[in-house]
């Protein structure tokens, strides 16, 4: 027989393990980017910004989010993900010609293979994953460099981006945009995630500061996940754009559980 004491310390104990089961995931639905403090640093800073962040329940806050500009490299998460889509790749294992055009692409941005790619690819794969994807902003040209995106178009591209890749060469594209040469982990490559995987491509316009972009996926063990888009242009110098990117991810993910 259970006495009404017993019962209440029982009651009691559940009640402790049930609030410190769902303290976590509470934090996490509670989670907002810090978009105001993104917004009054980037508004200090020379040249446009503009960004977009899927948080961990998928709801978007952005701050220009829809303004058009050059992708430069970060197109190349695109020409990836449309290269392991196609039909005579998706259901086979990669070969080593396969992994010398991907890897040098998004590791260290390597333009020669991106080319080649385009040049297998055409438009069509990349306005389908477009749409796929739900962009409304992604327009294609050569060269690819100059095709047109949006902080919006990105974020939700990489908060959705497993879905968008073959099972069998998910493990291998994640691997890919982990690795990102240490010469190219600027921007959120210097904001501290712990218990957090990057996932990210930049993109620049060849050193002057035309174009400095970065589109991340951040992904923990359990799942969660977050997403982002920061789009710099008409910064005075590369070194200023890698320190707007900076700046403005550190103050957005600012007390990231």
């Amino acid at each position: 027989m259970i006495t009404r004491g017993v019962r209440g310390l029982v009651v009691a104990l559940v009640s402790v393990v049930v609030v410190a089961g769902v303290a976590p995931a509470l934090g996490e639905a509670t989670w907002r980017p810090k978009t105001g403090r993104a917004i009054r640093w980037s508004n200090d800073r020379q040249g446009s910004v503009s960004f977009a962040v899927k948080d961990m329940r998928g709801r978007m806050h952005a701050h220009r989010a829809a303004t058009k500009v050059p992708m430069a490299s970060t197109l190349k998460v695109m020409f990836m993900v449309s290269y392991l889509r196609q039909n005579s790749v998706r259901d086979r294992r990669l070969r080593d010609s396969d992994r010398a055009l991907l890897a040098p692409m998004i590791r260290r941005s390597d333009n020669d293979t991106a080319t080649r790619i385009a040049d297998q690819l055409g438009p069509r794969p990349l306005y389908r994953l477009a749409r796929k994807a739900k962009m409304r902003d992604f327009s294609y040209t050569r060269p690819w460099g100059l095709s047109q995106s949006s902080a919006r178009d990105q974020a939700r591209f990489m908060f959705n981006l497993k879905r968008f890749i073959p099972k069998r060469h998910w493990s291998y594209a994640r691997w890919l945009l982990a690795h990102v040469v240490s010469s190219q982990r600027w921007g959120i490559g210097r904001v501290k995630t712990p218990d957090w995987n990057k996932l990210f491509k930049g993109g620049w316009g060849s050193g002057t500061g035309a174009v400095d972009h970065q589109v991340v996926l951040l992904r923990r063990k359990n799942g969660t996940r977050v997403a982002l888009a920061v789009m710099t242009t008409n910064s005075p110098s590369h070194g200023y754009g890698k320190r707007t990117l900076k700046g403005t991810f550190g103050r957005l993910l600012r007390k990231l559980p």
